[in-house]
């Protein structure tokens, strides 16, 4: 049994709407009242002093992270370790799963750029948290880990994890490969340095013409630094927007519709 002890209105009202939309029975009580049996987990506020009888375990709740708190909740309530693991999918909007121990408490799929934020905010005040990320989607991957710091990284073989997908389950394979991935151990890894391909050149090269207001592609000097993460596809065609008006503005542009008009007239 969950008990709700608190006389911190925000945390009573935060705890109590997540465990409600998780559908997780609970009980609420008065710090001092008499406490139920069978009582297991007690949800108490951050530094409150509540007197709790022996054999119940504690959670505290900060009042700004009241999941993070169910969640810790449910882990100890299923006899789990506790331990934090985010698996990650690699690509350009990668799946994302945070499991406490075996259990699976969250996931995003968001643009590769937000990964990381997500990564440190699950990871605050976690136990023994870990990073496992598919080797799929090298680029993209690559720059994951480099953005991820404040924790252990596994590199894991993602062959297999995304599932097949049945009738309504359009979208969810990047977030069910995640979970797959957070639930296999990797190889502990600090870099991944990528030298990127012709054909992984071609692909951002392609996504940028196709991105292009003037349906033009950028260099492969910026396609290579869009590949090491140096530049976003937007700030790659901003560059090459500019760089194709100095040379315009200079003169220092091939044109060879005008190179055959002058071979026409004879004066080339």
């Amino acid at each position: 049994m969950i008990v709700v002890a608190t006389e911190d209105f925000e945390v009573y009202h935060g705890v109590v709407n997540e465990l409600r939309d998780r559908g997780v029975a609970f009980t609420t009580i008065e710090p001092g009242d008499e406490w139920p049996e069978g009582a297991d987990v007690a949800v108490i506020a951050v530094g409150e002093s509540v007197e709790i009888p022996d054999g119940v375990d504690v959670v505290q709740a900060d009042p700004d992270a009241p999941r993070r708190a169910v969640e810790a909740v449910i882990s100890a309530l299923r006899g789990g370790d506790g331990r934090t693991i985010i698996g990650i999918d690699p690509g350009e909007r990668p799946g994302v799963a945070i499991l406490h121990g075996d259990m699976v408490v969250a996931a995003f799929q968001v643009p590769a750029a937000e990964v990381g934020e997500i990564v440190r905010e699950e990871v605050e005040d976690a136990v023994d948290p870990v990073v496992r990320i598919g080797d799929g989607a090298r680029l993209v991957g690559a720059r994951l880990i480099d953005d991820i710091q404040s924790v252990p990284v596994e590199l894991v073989d993602e062959t297999g994890t995304t599932p097949y997908l049945g009738s309504g389950a359009r979208g969810m394979g990047d977030v069910l490969a995640a979970v797959n991935i957070a639930r296999l151990d990797g190889e502990e890894i600090e870099s991944r340095t990528i030298e990127p391909t012709a054909g992984e050149l071609q692909k951002i090269k392609d996504r940028s013409r196709e991105e292009s207001d003037t349906n033009r592609a950028i260099s492969e000097r910026l396609a290579r630094q869009v590949a090491t993460g140096a530049l976003t596809v937007e700030e790659a065609l901003a560059e090459h927007d500019s760089d194709t008006a100095t040379d315009e503005s200079t003169g220092d542009v091939d044109d060879p519709d005008h190179e055959e008009h002058e071979t026409a007239d004879g004066s080339g």
